[in-house]
């Protein structure tokens, strides 16, 4: 974690993504403590600056030991050069109160006009074209980042304002849904055999809205009805958004709020079926990737119907 070091320097900017990438890179040997920039991090930063009068807790799981509570920097040094603190538990500890540090700074920053100042400030490298590629043309966008993060998503709330079986398939319904755009998204569902055609009418929904448009028995759907799913005993549920949300409101995974989705998440590189792995529905039915909550601004997303599933 050195500053002399792109990828491993913090920055105040940086995303919750960002800092567990840099983190996972840093050089953290067992029982090092005198080359050791995490437990730099830790002297100079966390324990003077974000703990503020807390503990600093290392948490693990009951069978490695459980959690260990530092009040002083020095008793956590003691315990890394004895290794009895691994360093993957000490990273993922760092990690927890680092983002906390910097999600007001994050959140002050997320404006249009304060991005366009960061941009300016701090433009990003140019890339160089592909070899070999044309210019100009109808190349498709480059996505800002090629990390498996859910930044990349497009996740909106949607009303479903119209709904029907579909001509060719017992299984599948079309809906109509408002997404806060001009006109309503065409979207086909395989829901059916879950969700009667009246509990589909009006309801309110998260979709994801940049998958490639993709043909379904005929009828194109331009994005999908996120679910909480179930293969044993089988069932489906569509999430639910919090009360007050309104088409169009944003759907975000906490601690990544900053980000551009891509405008097409490419089918080929499989970058929706690789970041869904990590969503879920946990045992409370709030819907999760890695832990983190899925938010509108006015709250949890949810699904009390079909708990820890994944969301498929």
């Amino acid at each position: 974690m050195s500053s002399s070091e792109e990828d491993s320097k913090i920055d105040l900017l940086d995303s919750a993504s960002s800092v567990k990438k840099k983190l996972k890179k840093a050089f953290c040997e067992p029982g090092n403590t005198a080359d050791n920039g995490v437990l730099s991090f830790c002297k100079y930063v966390i324990f003077p600056v974000a703990l503020k009068g807390e503990d600093f807790v290392v948490e693990r799981a009951q069978e490695n030991g459980g959690n260990s509570n530092y009040k002083e920097f020095e008793s956590l040094e003691a315990d890394f050069g004895a290794e009895k603190v691994h360093p993957g538990d000490l990273k993922a500890s760092v990690e927890k109160y680092l983002n906390r540090l910097l999600e007001p700074v994050r959140k002050y920053f997320d404006t249009p006009e304060l991005k366009k100042l960061t941009a300016k400030a701090y433009p990003p490298p140019a890339k160089a074209p592909p070899s070999g590629g044309k210019k100009g043309g109808n190349a498709a966008a480059q996505p800002a980042t090629d990390e498996l993060i859910p930044s990349r998503l497009n996740m909106k709330v949607g009303k479903i304002v119209e709904v029907s079986k579909h001509p060719d398939s017992d299984k599948l319904y079309v809906e109509k849904i408002d997404l806060g755009e001009p006109t309503p998204r065409t979207i086909v569902s395989g829901l059916v055999d879950y969700v009667p055609l009246e509990g589909m009418q009006d309801r309110m929904v998260v979709v994801l809205c940049n998958l490639k448009p993709a043909k379904m028995r005929g009828v194109e759907s331009a994005g999908m009805v996120l679910c909480g799913s179930r293969e044993d005993p089988k069932e489906v549920e569509p999430l639910a958004v919090p009360e007050g949300s309104q088409p169009g409101d944003k759907v975000f995974v906490e601690s990544y709020e900053i980000g551009e989705p891509d405008e097409v998440l490419n089918p080929k590189k499989k970058v929706w079926d690789k970041i869904s792995v990590d969503f879920k529905v946990s045992s409370e039915g709030v819907a999760q990737w890695q832990s983190n909550q899925l938010m509108t601004s006015r709250g949890q997303v949810t699904c009390h119907g079909v708990k820890n599933a994944p969301i498929r």
